[in-house]
């Protein structure tokens, strides 16, 4: 449904104008009018003739004319006859500026929903509630209560947080930075991120869009659209609060690991989105998005007046992941004629401490035209020789736009004047240089994004009905943990090599698979109530004989007796020992507004202590699988460093393939967690030596 009634309306109709300054009722008729809205303004109160010389109505039915956009800002025991007459008059779309709803209570929530469900069988959009309205800065409409009207730009805002939108705006004034829109969604009873986001990404006056989000109710729905959006201009966004999702299931490994963090991050890198870590660097990516082209490249040359700043600046490049570009001979070359004999370069460029505004412009017109360098930092520290406005001054006049550049003007009071002059100028301005090689590597990561290759996820050939029989099965009767039988089961429907096992009811039918399937073999507890079987001494491993696996049996059933003596034993899992290798964890725990979300880690020390894990969403792709596994700190072992042998890592990404099938397929599984994924040797297949699920009930 179009929102142009919300962005770009005719006629809009203040709902409880008030004419008391202070009251939001009276700025919200002032911004509108002192914004320059050329429309129609219709305001609504029945206690006045007319505010601001226009005349003024009881109600709409009074009014007798179409109006496009309805904001209301009257009590909330009023709200329900003001949104009714709304809804009479034939209004396009409502903004609710009032508080109290489902921020408040529960007795709120209920009005949202009902207000929402009246407007939405009439077909009518609605902002808010508990919101601050919009601007749109292209329209001349300042239809909220945020202050004066920002200066017209190509930055977009919406905010779940009407204070932070104010706090952005004044941000984004003092930096010099121009607005296309802004919009406060408040509770989202109806128009949300989504919509949002839908709106900006097809605007032609927006460049970047910038969003403030405590919550995503609609995740799925938000990584495609968010996707589509930044795959045409940059999305950055902060957020803050988070998922409750990966505790819910702390049972396993997988759970664990999955903090209450992990599914919006792994949404964002699906997507595209820019997160940003701070308030702070909201603007700082915005301002670098906004005024500067993409980087075709890491490489970045940085330009000092002195030796320390121009180290840190390096320390944070390396740090990055970037390079401190190495300049072109030609470069060096025209460097050595055009500055003084004991500037240093080629990377970083020093052009001394006493540098006047030509040093810096013979580095800058060098770096722009060399193929070696990809973006360029221009670092100033003020010293007594120093000329930083004048030097702020040159820069802004002589730059061509080729690549992006960025500035750090370090320092505090003596500083300002030049970084105004840089901002004014359309040029991104930093205190520090970390800030700055932060905005040029979200840059470049958002670039590396865009040339992303089209995403395929293959499709393994898999018996789907054998799985769901299994499923339905344990479902009905209420048995919501699947154990290593059950389990393995299911993931040999999906490919995956298990070895060769069954379950016991005594130690004669132990010995008796033992024997079956070949000595040596290892023995493991099967209970729902009993998920770390190793702590509880469920798990005897490279038994050689049948005397020992019945001395086996008998001393588990005992040990998990006295340990957990309500536990329900299903038997004792037999099976043949697995061969050795190398032991990684494949999980996967269903975040409840992204879904799945895949995880992989090694195994031992590396998961228990350093954590080293890293999560993706389903499903994925064989480049993004391979991806989990290189961005671990860990990944040297399965290369073959650090004195291991090479596995193969095109095994345990198809693994992490196969799970993001399975749990894509099935729904029902919250949780999967395969620990050990035994791997070995380029052409051995891994072999799954444990494995654990938790469904949803019916």
């Amino acid at each position: 449904m179009s929102l142009d009634a919300l962005f770009r309306p005719l006629s809009i109709a203040i709902i409880g104008a008030s004419r008391i300054p202070g009251k939001v009722g009276y700025d919200l008729l002032a911004n509108l009018i002192h914004g320059g809205f050329q429309g129609v303004i219709v305001p609504v109160n029945p206690s006045a003739a007319a505010i601001f010389d226009l005349p003024c109505y009881p109600d709409l039915e009074t009014y007798k004319h179409g109006v496009d956009l309805a904001i209301i800002a009257v009590s909330k025991e009023t709200i329900l006859a003001a949104v009714k007459d709304c809804l009479r008059a034939d209004v396009k779309a409502i903004t609710i500026v009032t508080s109290g709803f489902r921020e408040l209570n529960e007795e709120g929530h209920l009005l949202e929903q009902e207000i929402v469900g009246m407007c939405t069988r009439y077909g009518v959009r609605v902002l808010g509630p508990n919101c601050l309205g919009l601007i749109n800065t292209a329209h001349c409409m300042n239809a909220s209560f945020a202050g004066k009207m920002p200066e017209s730009g190509n930055i977009s805002i919406f905010s779940q947080s009407g204070a932070l939108c104010a706090a952005m705006l004044d941000l984004a004034a003092g930096r010099h930075l121009g607005i296309a829109k802004v919009i406060s969604v408040g509770n989202k009873a109806d128009i949300s991120e989504v919509d949002i986001l839908t709106e900006l990404a097809a605007d032609q006056q927006t460049k970047v869009i910038v969003g403030y989000l405590e919550d995503i109710s609609t995740g799925d729905k938000f990584v495609k659209i968010a996707e589509e959006a930044a795959s045409i201009k940059p999305v950055v966004m902060l957020k803050s609060g988070t998922t409750e999702a990966g505790l819910k299931a702390a049972a396993s490994h997988t759970g664990v690991m999955a903090t209450v963090d992990t599914a919006y991050a792994a949404a964002f890198k699906r997507s595209g989105v820019v997160r940003a870590d701070s308030f702070e660097a909201l603007f700082d990516y915005a301002a670098a998005f906004a005024l500067q082209p993409l980087p075709a490249g890491n490489r970045i040359l940085i330009i000092t007046n002195t030796g320390g700043a121009g180290t840190i600046a390096a320390d944070a490049v390396e740090r990055a992941g970037m390079c401190v570009a190495s300049p072109h001979s030609n470069t060096t070359s025209s460097l050595r004629d055009r500055l003084p004999r004991i500037a240093s370069f080629p990377s970083p460029v020093h052009v001394l401490g006493d540098a006047p505004p030509g040093r810096y412009m013979a580095a800058i017109e060098s770096a722009q035209i060399d193929p070696e360098v990809d973006a360029i930092l221009v670092i100033l520290v003020p010293q007594v020789m120093t000329y930083p406005k004048q030097t702020a001054l040159d820069i802004a006049s002589f730059l061509d736009g080729s690549k992006p550049v960025v500035a750090a003007f370090m320092g505090g009071e003596d500083i300002l004047p030049s970084r105004k002059v840089l901002s004014e100028a359309g040029l991104p301005v930093f205190d520090s240089p970390e800030r700055a090689v932060a905005a040029l590597r979200a840059m470049y990561q958002y670039s590396l994004w865009k040339c992303r290759p089209p995403r395929r996820v293959t499709r393994f050939r898999v018996n789907k009905r054998r799985v769901e029989r299994i499923i339905t099965r344990k479902q009905r009767n209420g048995l919501l943990h699947i154990g290593e039988g059950k389990g393995k089961e299911i993931l040999s429907a999906y490919g995956f090599r298990i070895p060769k096992g069954s379950l016991a009811a005594n130690a004669e039918e132990a010995i008796e698979i033992a024997e079956r399937i070949g000595y040596p073999v290892a023995m493991k507890i099967a209970s729902p109530h009993i998920l770390h079987k190793t702590d509880l001494g469920g798990v005897q491993l490279n038994l050689q004989d049948a005397e020992s696996v019945e001395d086996a049996f008998d001393l588990m059933l005992m040990k998990i007796g006295k340990r957990m003596p309500d536990a329900v034993i299903e038997g004792i899992y037999v099976e043949e020992m697995a061969a050795k290798g190398l032991e990684v964890i494949l999980g996967m725990n269903r975040d409840p507004q992204f879904g799945p979300m895949l995880m992989f880690g090694l195994g031992g020390i590396f998961v228990e202590v350093l954590k080293d894990v890293t999560f993706n969403l389903a499903p994925i792709t064989e480049t993004e699988a391979v991806q989990m596994l290189k961005s671990t700190r860990s990944y040297a072992m399965l290369e073959g460093k650090r004195g291991q042998k090479k596995v193969d890592i095109g095994a345990i990404a198809s693994g992490l393939q196969r799970i993001s099938q399975l749990t894509t397929d099935f729904p029902q599984i919250l949780e999967l967690d395969i620990n050990p994924f035994v791997v070995g040797e380029f052409g051995s297949e891994p072999i799954v030596a444990d494995v654990r699920m938790t469904l949803s009930s019916l």
